[in-house]
């Protein structure tokens, strides 16, 4: 017995014809990309200590670190933190700031901290206290950017092994374009770029890969199914056909995350708005970027290709018989 959905986003059987919007989706994408860049080129990041290099501080607290008041208590002895979030026991907090431009000034900042820090929770001492300097930040950003660039290589060599090539190629374009947009979303929402940003953009990567997989994998089934049919009405269907699955998938994602965006606080907030940004993204560039990209490489290629696939002889002769 199956049962149906209580929710479904659009009504069975929907005969949308998504691929004559295609050449609109690709020059908005295209587009909004390319003014990330030109952000990205202008502006830059808002880079965190990471990144950029500044003061980290770890301390311990008699009783449960009481983090609103902490901040509240740096706030009023204008004391500029980057950052302060519990990390292991509700006692452990770490505390951020921006590098001074002196080792004196730096000397300084610790002290105040220290002495803040006693004075809103007494008994509480720093157990490490370390300037993370700007050979280390450059570090991290290279390495950052490189894994971004070997899961990128690492998700086109596995579509070109399950797909054809037309899909790998049509994927990672995809990819690149959502990326681009979402460094373009942080430019303008200013919102801190850390490794944690860096764990965020390869969580919508991957989220993106398997949105499309699914939309590729339809397609890869009714290539075999309607032989006869062409490659834009075809994968026109195939999106109709995993439309609801798609948005369910995208909307249980999306509002599991709205609330970390939303009550997260410092340490989490912007991790999930990127997050709800990459969601939206990646479930419209599935539709209208991935699916138009694939149509124009494979227009004149996939058919023959699925003919003279391994094991297919066999169906396409049965078929004429």
């Amino acid at each position: 017995m199956f049962y149906r959905p209580l929710v479904r986003f659009v009504p069975d059987n929907t005969r949308y014809h998504f691929m004559a919007a295609r050449w609109y989706g690709l020059g908005g994408s295209f587009l909004l990309s390319g003014a990330s860049i030109v952000l990205f080129l202008i502006f830059g990041l808002n880079l965190g200590i990471d990144f950029k290099g500044g003061i980290v501080m770890e301390a311990q607290t008699q009783q449960a670190a009481n983090v609103p008041a902490l901040r509240t208590a740096f706030a009023a002895a204008h004391i500029p933190v980057a950052g302060l979030q519990n990390f292991g026991s509700p006692k452990d907090v770490m505390i951020r700031l921006d590098a001074q431009p002196t080792e004196a000034a730096n000397q300084q900042m610790q002290a105040d901290v220290r002495a803040t820090l006693e004075k809103t929770q007494p008994g509480a001492k720093v157990l490490r206290a370390e300037v993370v300097g700007a050979s280390v930040s450059q570090e991290l950003f290279t390495n950052g950017l490189l894994a971004l660039a070997i899961s990128l290589l690492m998700i086109m060599a596995y579509i070109w092994f399950r797909f054809e090539w037309q899909f790998a190629v049509g994927a990672v374009v995809t990819l690149l374009l959502d990326v681009t947009k979402t460094l373009g979303f942080l430019v303008v929402t200013r919102i801190q770029f850390d490794l944690v940003m860096v764990a965020a953009i390869l969580t919508i990567i991957g989220y993106s890969t398997n949105d499309k997989v699914v939309v590729y994998d339809r397609v890869r089934e009714n290539l075999r199914k309607y032989k006869s049919m062409k490659l834009r009405d075809l994968i026109d269907l195939s999106i109709n056909e995993t439309l609801n699955r798609t948005l369910g998938t995208s909307s249980t994602v999306f509002l599991a995350s709205l609330p970390l965006a939303l009550f997260g606080g410092e340490t989490l907030s912007g991790f999930a708005w990127a997050m709800l940004f990459g969601i939206f993204i990646g479930t419209v560039s599935s539709i209208m970027i991935a699916a138009p990209i694939l149509l124009l490489l494979g227009e004149h290629r996939l058919r023959r290709d699925v003919a003279t696939l391994p094991g297919k002889e066999n169906t396409a002769a049965g078929a004429a018989g």
